[in-house]
């Protein structure tokens, strides 16, 4: 590496470990549903994603695996020659179940939005955006040559007062990833009608887990679909497997085939994986009883841990927001002691002074588990 570039990558890294910001990886061994092996300890995990516990599920692992029998990866983009059935079997039952014209499939959540901003947006036009939203809808506008106007989170009211000339869009997660609170989406709707404006909505956290069938904030919150323009779900987190899909009316899913760079210029997603996930699909809508223990689990925690700065969140997505980057990091370490994976979650992922833990819980946590980690949590912050 060259003198320059060494010396400023170490500057970088000198400040970050100054302000306690330092990140790094680690090898986590899956045990079980719930439980992962760090160094040869086991850790009860409550930093995944992982909402019902279908990650390691046997009729999904089996499903990836007779497909993987035939061929692993896709071996080119869409276009080429990468589109499988079961990509459009996946497609096909994802529109069908969550009420759309059509969806297409690409490999992450981060690629799903920024192909819908280069799709979407042009140069010069606007985007009315919540502040805490997650980093690749903003990104995915950038990429458009939008501007972004960041309206206060959760404020419909103030996402009205910064409307200005060519704005063409709202942009907003549906459950927001660090403080599991929900979007005001019935308010944006009304918005998106009085000014026509675009709804693009991601609820990467949300499907699977809120609304009477799991269909997620649009349901939860009593919305028609035919209200949401563009919606983003994510295969990581309830599904339990990997990639997105984006869901829209025919004409949008045309216009990303011909004009998103991310779908026109990248392989496909690998054919196990939508095989696997429509599997995890049908999983969630045939075993109800996961949504009613994720419930279940939710308001355990928050009965037995309300001596705690809780969050109003009432999702799987539990924080608790400490604020002091080397406290926070601290706190983590102490609960590892005692047999838990709880995440230090710190700046630039939240804002500066607002350093937490995410708590996460899944349908596959045990009550005792949940109860041994309120106890700890108290004992290291009370």
């Amino acid at each position: 590496m060259r003198p320059a570039v060494a010396a400023r990558l170490a500057r970088q890294r000198d400040q970050r470990i100054a302000a306690d910001a330092q990140r790094r990886r680690e090898v986590l061994e899956p045990v079980d549903a719930v439980t992962v092996a760090r160094d040869g300890k086991r850790l009860v995990n409550f930093s995944a994603n992982d909402y019902l516990g279908l990650a390691a599920h046997p009729d999904v692992a089996g499903a990836m695996a007779d497909v993987a029998k035939k061929r692993v990866g896709a071996g080119a983009s869409a276009l080429v020659s990468g589109h499988a059935s079961e990509h459009r079997e996946l497609e096909a039952a994802l529109a069908d179940w969550l009420g759309f014209d059509a969806a297409i499939v690409v490999g992450s959540g981060y690629q799903a939005n920024l192909a819908l901003g280069q799709t979407l947006l042009d140069r010069g036009d606007r985007l009315l955006a919540d502040r805490l939203n997650h980093a690749s809808l903003n990104d995915g506008a950038r990429l458009g040559g939008a501007r972004i106007a960041r309206y206060r989170h959760a404020d419909a009211e103030d996402a009205e007062r910064r409307i200005g000339e060519r704005t063409r869009w709202i942009a907003t997660d549906g459950v927001f990833s660090m403080d599991g609170d929900l979007t005001p989406l019935p308010g944006l709707v009304r918005l998106a009608d009085g000014h026509d404006l675009g709804l693009w909505l991601d609820d990467a956290h949300g499907i699977g887990v809120l609304g009477a069938t799991g269909r997620g904030v649009i349901e939860h919150l009593n919305v028609d679909v035919c209200k949401i323009d563009a919606f983003v779900v994510t295969f990581g987190k309830s599904l339990g497997t990997q990639g997105a899909a984006i869901l829209a009316d025919r004409s949008l899913i045309e216009a990303l085939v011909n004009r998103a760079r991310g779908i026109i210029y990248s392989t496909a997603m690998a054919p196990p994986l939508a095989a696997a996930t429509s599997c995890a699909l049908g999983l969630l809508q045939d075993e109800a009883w996961r949504r009613s223990k994720l419930t279940e689990n939710i308001e355990r925690f928050r009965q037995r841990a309300g001596a705690l700065p809780l969050s109003g969140s009432e999702t799987a997505i539990q924080p608790i927001v400490i604020g002091d980057n080397a406290r926070t990091l601290e706190t983590s370490e102490t609960l590892a002691a005692q047999g838990f994976l709880v995440r230090a979650i710190r700046p630039p992922t939240v804002p500066e002074g607002t350093a937490r833990l995410r708590i996460t819980l899944s349908a596959a946590h045990q009550p005792e588990q949940i109860d041994r980690l309120v106890d700890a949590l108290l004992k290291c912050m009370t």
